[in-house]
């Protein structure tokens, strides 16, 4: 007994933390890096019209955002997080090698100046598909790697799990800055072969780094997925929907679990507590408390988990336009391609590299917001000051207007540059213009998120459950995936419209003859819609819970000073 108790000690803990990051920050150097010059691939290699190239990798980054969802019920529910993350890599070292073959077989790629064909393009979306099912699976490492910290055989203070988020966190946006720069001038200097024959290497290496200390893990049991007690309520709340509510609303009458507080649910959303109603307690119940069926009966805690997801759906939503904002960064790269970027006489950046600058820009506000302008706004005040999260997710989509704004007047000099110089036929003529225009736009987008995604993560964390911590990331994943998806949507539409007739598309191959000045302020006009939108949610929603919790340590302590 004594010897099971002392290998149940050595199982998790700070020793699978290096296994863990190295696994998924090789992945997502891999993964990243073929995202910046993807759209050069189709449409230089591919012979794809830009709106079609574009649509793909719209497509391509929603699957790769809603994956995850899927991911975490088949992990929660059937594999297991362990197993989720070890077939995630295969399917993208799988992907990433379909893709690499592409570029070395010429046969999987259409002639110069022809289409396409079938084949070749079911080749292709097969190699993004398949790396798209292992971000699903690879999304589960951070919470593999919390499990690591709250087994109970070898428990370990929330000081030691923050450490490992923090360090998780820090490898993701180190992994990012190499992939948009190293990988990104593999590929742009040594040539397609290299650069998408690197990634598959990379995933060798983190499959190997993780499955090396398989002995290592704790490895939880799957258990019922949140997403299936969700699903539960909606169908017991159905199924119950002529059942008449207790009078008074006794706590006996409503099935909670062992030792919860939570006895009566709310009256907020009142339909959905009939999926806790007990309508026989010798049926419904069985002797140690549980639901005898739980396709049946529900409990409060269940049902109010649902309404918190419901509560926050509106706000939720209007961050959906925000991934619209931040993932124009293909068109980023054609321009960037048709300026100037040399630095010095014989370095010039890479027209995929330069989205690196969003995340620099990211970092730069978050440290300036934290170090500078927060306590001098609390010394000025003479108290802790915070801006609530809502408030920063406005400011966030404030500053993507800006973004589209610029955008647009830059474009639109870029673009009446071009033509006077003779480029409007010659879509690959450079344009006597700095790329260094764009980190105007680099910065206000890296403002945006800095605002924005940050504060979106600490919102849903604030207002659930503690059960439901993990639900964050899968609706911040969500809201990416849709957010594609809408993009794609916006783009087709501007396409089809611009074309009719046949006239020139604002969003044609050639940027030069087409109108990307007026697409961005379409997307602009979009945005001012959507944050007004915001405005009423966030007027709606009420003070948030942290909010109120701040409100009452303030009290708090100014009793204390009283005292």
């Amino acid at each position: 007994m004594e010897a099971s108790s002392s290998v149940g000690r050595r199982k998790g803990g700070l020793i699978t933390m290096p296994f863990i990051i190295a696994n998924e920050t090789l992945a997502k150097v891999a993964m990243v890096g073929l995202m910046p010059n993807m759209v050069l691939y189709l449409t230089e290699i591919y012979n794809l019209r830009l709106p079609r190239a574009a649509n793909i990798i719209f497509f391509w980054f929603a699957a790769s955002n809603l994956a995850p969802l899927l991911a975490a019920f088949l992990a929660d529910s059937f594999l297991g997080r362990f197993f989720a993350i070890a077939i995630g890599s295969v399917f993208s070292f799988l992907g990433m090698v379909f893709l690499w073959i592409t570029s070395m077989i010429p046969e999987l790629r259409p002639k110069p100046s022809q289409s396409a064909t079938t084949s070749q393009m079911a080749f292709l979306a097969s190699s993004l598909g398949l790396t798209s099912i292992g971000a699903g699976g690879l999304s589960c490492s951070i919470a593999f790697g919390a499990d690591q910290f709250n087994n109970k055989a070898n428990p370990n203070n929330q000081k030691v799990l923050e450490t490992f988020i923090s360090w998780y966190i820090a490898s993701q946006a180190f992994a990012c800055l190499l992939a948009l720069t190293a990988l990104v001038y593999a590929q742009d200097h040594l040539g397609w072969k290299v650069g998408f024959g690197i990634p598959p290497g990379l995933m060798v290496l983190s499959i190997v780094s993780f499955l090396l200390a398989s002995p290592l893990y704790v490895k939880n049991k799957p258990h019922s997925s949140l997403f299936t007690g969700f699903a539960r309520v909606i169908v017991v709340a159905f199924k119950n929907r002529e059942l008449p509510f207790p009078p008074g609303n006794p706590a006996g009458k409503y099935h909670h679990n062992k030792g919860s507080d939570l006895l009566v649910p709310t009256n907020k959303l009142r339909f959905l507590n009939r999926a806790c109603i007990i309508k026989n307690p010798e049926q419904d119940i069985t002797p140690d408390g549980s639901a005898s069926n739980p396709w049946s009966l529900c409990t409060t805690e269940q049902v109010e988990e649902l309404k918190a997801i419901i509560k926050v759906l509106p706000l939720w939503s209007t961050n959906i336009i925000m991934t619209v904002i931040t993932t124009q960064s293909s068109f980023r790269v054609l321009q960037a391609k048709s300026m100037d970027r040399h630095v010095t006489s014989n370095f010039q950046i890479p027209p995929g590299s330069y989205n690196a600058f969003t995340m620099l820009f990211l970092f730069i506000t978050v440290g300036i917001y934290d170090r500078i302008i927060i306590p001098i706004a609390s010394k000025i005040a003479k108290r802790p000051v915070r801006i609530s999260a809502k408030t920063r997710m406005g400011i966030g989509l404030f500053f993507g207007i800006l973004d589209l704004i610029a955008s647009a007047i830059i474009e639109n000099k870029r673009r009446t540059k071009a033509i006077r110089q003779g480029f409007a036929d010659n879509p690959k003529g450079v344009v006597d213009m700095s790329a260094m225009w764009l980190l105007v736009h680099l910065s206000l987008v890296g403002i945006a998120e800095a605002f924005n995604v940050i504060a979106q993560s600490e919102f849903y964390y604030s207002e659930f459950p503690r059960t439901m911590s993990s639900i964050g990331s899968s609706l911040y994943s969500l809201g990416m995936g849709l957010g594609n998806l809408m993009a794609s949507l916006i783009l087709s539409i501007v396409d089809g419209v611009t074309s009719r007739g046949g006239r020139q598309s604002w969003v044609g191959r050639n940027l030069n003859k087409g109108h990307y000045d007026w697409y961005f302020w379409v997307l602009a006009a979009i945005s001012v819609v959507n944050f007004v939108y915001y405005l009423v949610c966030s007027w709606a929603y009420g003070p948030s819970a942290r909010t109120g919790s701040v409100e009452e340590e303030r009290s708090e302590e100014e009793r204390n000073e009283v005292e």
